[in-house]
């Protein structure tokens, strides 16, 4: 029987640069039947509540008894995709050795294994050994056996579990690595039990927690049976954990070098957070020992007094966002019972009300204000990422200053040195150069003459930005000397630095919510598109969330960079950050991140339901991801990446006539006053 494709809309005309041929195309092609018009919302919703379930396709006009209804279940589904021969595989990279000093041999069973497993392995430098899933392998010399994914209920491959349990139970076993169905058979090999689930997981945003650490990884499922750990012998353990619904997600042997997972690593296009995995066996092959991992956590100095920092007053760039993202910082606070003290000079906000912090200092945010409120408060600790670039200087000021350490003040959340290296674009530069990301080609000046210098040397049409400002206050393309000139005079006025940059003018504009905690779980919460190109600012232009014109190799591919450098700046709490992308290629550029919640982040909250703010003040003060709960489900974990089956755009607003001699042309310094959000 052939299978079926069900979607709510198919796009008539689409539109990407690596597009080869239509979805539509594809499936005729393959001879796969497909319907769309369908309120696939209200689909889920049937299942959600009945459980998976069988269906068919019948065609319009044709009787319901012309198609045939065919259960999966009772079918041997692995032996319909398996090959049927053995198949050798041989990278063409630096040749692993194994043990004996040779090429290392993998012995693949494969049930349905997928071509990114191959590539994986052959990118190893390692032999592949492909062999059908009921092959007997026993006179087979080989270094390493893995177990493939595919289809189906696991008790209908009695041979394959009949081998694998003679295989482990060899003293000399060699290591073995099993993935998704693969960890369901060597769980029936080891003497466990599995079962169907109600549901059932799939997607790619499946959270799992490695019981060796406690770290949560974000993963790609899509299996229907599971290992009961109830079942699981003695001599073996739960590996990974579901963090919503406590499923089983792998199993390890307590002493020997057998493990599997429930989940795919290598997930094509992802995430790959897990991809480690493919390292571990092979070093196990290798005869190497496992690292020693035990759960730890770092302890945390309780704070039970806290300086907020608010935005100030109102301004272009700096307004209602973080009004909102400080009034959920407080409300996260008083949960955990901490005494809340704010200052902000803005008595026109929410989080200014009575009722809201203990105790509010209607005085500008600057540093000596700000010094003499913590001589009187003396705080533990100081929240600078809710209060936008306002708060985000008047830290960075006190630290350098010496007034924190001088009142034992601690900076609660990300720590200053990572917000140093966000805004000083010298040192921002070095430190992705030290994880070898892609940044626009661009250098720091102090005077308009370096400026001038700098845009020279890299070639115009450059852009040129105030450093340590907000809104792309003193932004501007630079076509020539003169125009250089007059940027850089205007940009040093506001600030200390200038950053002159290669322009990416006309590259698409890409955004992506990080949250990470104190232990290294990370998480992009959302990512949104600028319907403007760059040059553009983001506050001036449209935004759509998710973005509309990625393909998912795209998507997954900004996503691990968002993690790699979140976690190498040592962001604690929320960031945001943002790229240029080549719309005729998957090239990139890093353009700059936040270490704070910034406009976006309050669109991304509000798109998502996941209360960004919220989840960044708890983690500040010490929580974990995987313990927090998710505010909308309120029973799994908030260490999850919600998945939009809408689409949301936010449109800014102008009031240009209040301003005198301002143009009213849109560019790279923020003019909008507000926004309008809506939900589709």
């Amino acid at each position: 029987p052939a299978p079926a494709l069900i979607v709510a809309e198919s796009p008539h005309a689409p539109c990407h640069w690596n597009l080869t041929h239509t979805l539509s195309d594809w499936l005729k092609q393959h001879n796969v039947p497909g319907i769309y018009g369908i309120d696939t919302r209200a689909l889920t919703k049937h299942i959600r509540e009945q459980g998976a379930m069988l269906g068919k396709i019948v065609p319009a006009g044709a009787a319901e008894s012309s198609v045939p209804q065919v259960n999966p279940n009772d079918l041997n589904l692995v032996a319909e995709v398996s090959l049927k021969e053995p198949r050798l595989f041989v990278s063409h990279a630096p040749p692993r050795q194994g043990k004996d000093g040779k090429r290392m041999r993998i012995l693949a069973i494969d049930c349905g294994i997928k071509a990114n497993i191959i590539r994986y392995f052959m990118s190893k430098g390692v032999e592949l050994l492909l062999v059908p899933w009921d092959y007997d392998f026993s006179g087979e010399a080989f270094d390493g056996l893995f177990i493939s994914n595919g289809p189906g209920d696991p008790t209908q491959c009695q041979k394959t579990i009949g081998h694998l349990r003679a295989l482990i139970e060899r003293a000399d076993a060699p290591p073995v690595f099993g993935i998704c169905l693969g960890n369901q058979l060597l769980a029936l090999a080891a003497g466990c039990t599995t079962f169907k689930m109600k549901y059932g997981n799939r997607g790619a945003n499946q959270p799992c927690i490695d019981t060796r650490t406690g770290r949560c990884y974000i993963t790609a499922q899509n299996h229907g049976f599971a290992v009961d750990p109830a079942s699981i012998p003695q001599g073996w353990e739960q590996f990974f954990v579901n963090a919503n619904d406590a499923t089983n997600e792998g199993i390890i042997h307590k002493t020997r070098p057998f493990f599997s997972v429930q989940f795919h690593p290598e997930a094509c296009a992802g995430p790959t957070d897990t991809d480690f995995l493919f390292e571990m066996f092979l070093r196990r092959v290798h005869g190497e020992h496992a690292e020693v991992t035990v759960s730890y956590r770092q302890p945390t100095i309780p704070a039970r007094k806290v300086l907020l920092l608010g935005s100030g007053g109102l301004s272009i760039g700096q307004a209602g966002e973080f009004d909102y993202s400080g009034s959920q910082a407080i409300k996260a606070l008083k949960e955990m019972r901490c005494e809340i003290v704010l200052i902000n000079p803005n008595i026109a906000t929410v989080q200014t009300s009575e009722g809201m912090a203990d105790r509010v200092y209607f005085l500008p945010v600057t540093p000596d204000v700000v010094r003499s409120v913590i001589e009187r408060e003396r705080p533990d600790g100081i929240l600078l990422q809710f209060g936008g670039q306002t708060a985000l200087n008047c830290g960075v000021a006190l630290d350098k200053n010496g007034v924190l350490a001088e009142f034992g003040v601690r900076v609660l959340g990300t720590p200053v040195e990572a917000i140093i290296a966000t805004e000083d674009r010298e040192i921002f530069n070095a430190k992705l150069t030290e994880i070898n990301e892609r940044i626009a080609e661009g250098y720091p000046a102090s005077t308009v003459d370096d400026a001038v210098a700098m845009a020279a040397k890299i070639g115009f049409p450059v852009i040129m930005r105030a450093a340590f400002a907000l809104g792309g206050l003193g932004s501007g393309f630079a076509h020539d000397e003169e125009s250089a000139r007059a940027l850089a005079t205007q940009a040093l006025i506001n600030s200390p630095q200038v950053l002159v940059e290669r322009s990416m003018k006309g590259w698409k504009e890409i955004e992506y919510e990080v949250v990470r905690d104190c232990n290294d779980n990370c998480i992009t919460v959302c990512n949104m598109e600028n319907f403007d190109p760059l040059g553009i600012h983001t506050g001036d232009s449209i935004v759509v969330a998710p973005s509309q014109t990625l393909s998912n190799a795209e998507y997954m591919k900004l996503r691990s960079v968002a993690i790699k450098v979140a976690r190498h700046l040592g962001i604690v709490g929320e960031c945001n950050i943002q790229y240029a992308l080549n719309p005729q290629s998957e090239e990139y550029c890093i353009i700059e991140v936040n270490a704070r919640l910034s406009r976006s982040s309050a669109l991304a909250s509000k798109a998502t339901g996941y209360p960004l703010a919220s989840v960044a003040a708890k983690l500040a003060l010490g929580n974990l991801l995987p313990d927090l709960t998710n505010s909308v489900t309120l029973s799994t974990t908030a260490c999850f990446e919600p998945s939009l089956d809408y689409v949301v755009t936010k449109v800014p607003r102008w009031d240009l006539s209040k301003f005198d001699r301002v143009s009213r042309e849109i560019g790279s310094a923020m003019k909008s006053v507000g926004e309008g959000m809506a939900i589709g």
